[in-house]
C-alpha cells in the first residue's frame, strides 16, 4: 500500500515580510549546506505558543515549504497547525533588530486563549 499523498508546498498560510526574508537572505548567503529556515512552535499555557527558528541543513518528509523570493521556509505538518495566519516581520526599534511573529489567528479570538491572563495558547497550566 502506497502512503497518502501529502501537499508539501506552501502558498499563504504564512506571511513572510519583505524585510524579514532579506535577513534571512543575508544570514544564509555564505553558508551552502543551508537549505533554509525552519519555524517551530512549542509551549502553551499562560505564557502562548512560543515561535522558534533554526537552520535547515536536512529536510525531512512530513516538511512543508514556502518559497518566497529565493528563501525556503521549512515547516512540518503539526507545527502548520500552530502557523496559520502568521506573518513574520523583521524590525528595527532604535537599535534592537528582531525577528517579530504576528499571529492573526490568535488576535481575531480563532485561537484558545487564557481566562486569567488572556494569552493565546490554550489556557494555564500549573
Amino acid at each position: 500500500m502506497s502512503e497518502p499523498s501529502f501537499n508539501t508546498q506552501l502558498t499563504d498560510e504564512i506571511n513572510i515580510s519583505e524585510s524579514a526574508v532579506q535577513q534571512f537572505m543575508s544570514l544564509t548567503e555564505d553558508e551552502p549546506d543551508i537549505l533554509g529556515v525552519r519555524i517551530f512552535v512549542s509551549g502553551g499555557g499562560c505564557d502562548g505558543m512560543k515561535y522558534g527558528m533554526t537552520f535547515v541543513e536536512e529536510t525531512h518528509g512530513y516538511d512543508c515549504v514556502l518559497k518566497a523570493k529565493g528563501l525556503n521556509v521549512y515547516v512540518d505538518a503539526v507545527t502548520l497547525s500552530f502557523l496559520a495566519g502568521v506573518e513574520i516581520d523583521y524590525v528595527t526599534e532604535g537599535v534592537n533588530k528582531n525577528f517579530v511573529f504576528r499571529n492573526a489567528f490568535a488576535q481575531t479570538g480563532g485561537a484558545a486563549t487564557c481566562g486569567s491572563c488572556g494569552a493565546a495558547g490554550g489556557g494555564c497550566g500549573s
